[in-house]
């Protein structure tokens, strides 16, 4: 699926750079050619000789080469390749590239391409979560920097959780989605997405809500978007950023995102992944609302929210081809599952376990259960960016 194409791949300083001797490996043996960048940090790590090996090709490494710079050569560098890739994208690295900064050839090579970028980052659970490197990661999504990982997972340090750089394959599977958008099997057709919880008001200051934290369904609209979709995303209040090349809805309520779904069709599939609340509050204070000194709560009267996948998958003209939706249970969930498909009446439930002890609402992992009209099958737990590739490629398979 990479025959022919180019990808610059720059090594940043980090433990997990001895994944980019198998990620070579991985690319070649699809077809690409790759030009590798040493950062000095990476050099502690993997040996030129190592990465000259793997690649077939000459390893750069500094910025300064005389020979090189003769003829600009860190400028055709940058904007020859099909696809810049940093891996491991290191705290350090992330921080250049978000300050725009190019004392070395791989920041260098970063600040003077034109080309996309594709990020693996790896580091330190603690460096993944500091506010600086937060602040970071959103600059550079601002900016079209696109990224695969981190993973959750024991580190080299000894600590765990999120920050290990995504596997090779996982690296090579968001590569051929970017390189391959405008061929893809859903080149020219439109996908509707639905992520991220609503928030039903109370009053002006309170809501309702749910710990949806709208990663599965932001990793959807990228896997999508990567398979050539023309993507549309209503999302709710998420915690994590949309993906870019799409087109976003923001909306807080159910009751907005079923008009948001509503106005973005038609589509030819239209996948639900948000986490509606059932109910709203039916008589929300238009002030806050104070304790009044007797000790007695306020009353309050709910009423159910709209059924955005029951509409969307009843419609009588205008249905999409495809309609998904999703299940959070926490017991029973292929029964519960199941009867929600039947009584939705959508083409598949992808359902899964939500239980506190999965930590999978809120976490980078998900399993699910695929229901549709041939049966039921299940998937091994999974990045959450992997579960999306793999139920995208299935939609685009039911579409083809």
């Amino acid at each position: 699926m990479l025959a022919g194409k180019r990808i610059l791949l720059i090594i940043g300083g980090g433990i997990a750079a001895y994944k980019a001797l198998d990620l070579i490996r991985r690319l070649r043996e699809r077809g690409a050619s790759v030009s590798p960048v040493l950062t000095r940090a990476a050099e502690e790590f993997v040996t030129p000789l190592s990465i000259a090996a793997l690649a077939g090709a000459n390893v750069h490494r500094d910025l300064f080469d005389l020979t090189a710079e003769a003829e600009m050569g860190h400028i055709q560098l940058s904007r020859s390749a099909d696809l810049v890739v940093v891996a491991p994208a290191t705290a350090d690295l992330m921080a250049k590239m978000a300050g725009g900064l190019a004392n070395d050839l791989a920041s260098t090579l970063l600040l003077a391409t034109d080309t996309q970028v594709l990020i693996a980052p790896a580091m330190n659970v603690r460096m993944w979560q500091h506010a600086a490197t937060a602040r970071n990661r959103a600059v550079l999504a601002g900016d079209g920097v696109l990224s695969v990982g981190p993973n959750d997972g024991d580190m080299a340090c000894g600590e765990y959780g999120p920050g290990r750089m995504a596997e090779p394959l996982e690296i090579v599977a968001a590569i051929e989605g970017i390189l391959n958008r405008a061929t893809g099997p859903l080149a020219g057709r439109h996908v509707l997405v639905t992520s991220g919880p609503t928030h039903e008001p109370i009053d002006p200051v309170r809501y309702i809500a749910n710990r949806s934290s709208g990663a599965q369904g932001t990793a959807l609209a990228a896997a999508l978007r990567d398979l050539g979709a023309r993507v549309t995303f209503v999302t709710g209040p998420a915690t994590v950023p949309p993906p870019q090349g799409v087109t976003v809805a923001r909306v807080e309520t159910a009751a907005q995102m079923l008009a948001a779904v509503e106005a973005a069709l038609p589509a030819e599939a239209a996948v639900f992944a948000a986490a509606v609340a059932d109910w709203r509050v039916a008589n929300a204070a238009e002030r806050k609302m104070k304790k009044d000194g007797s000790g007695t709560p306020p009353a309050l009267a709910f009423a159910e929210n709209p059924d955005i996948l029951a509409t969307i998958s009843q419609l009588a003209t205008g249905r999409p081809r495809l309609v998904v939706g999703f299940a959070a249970e926490t017991d029973d969930v292929i029964a519960h599952a199941t009867a929600k498909r039947a009584r939705k009446g959508c083409d598949w439930i992808v359902a899964n376990d939500v239980s506190p002890a999965t930590g999978i609402m809120g976490g980078s992992e998900n399993a699910v259960t695929v229901l549709t009209e041939a049966g039921a099958e299940t998937w091994p737990r999974m990045a959450k960016d992997a579960v999306a590739r793999k139920l995208a490629a299935r939609i685009a398979e039911a579409l083809a």
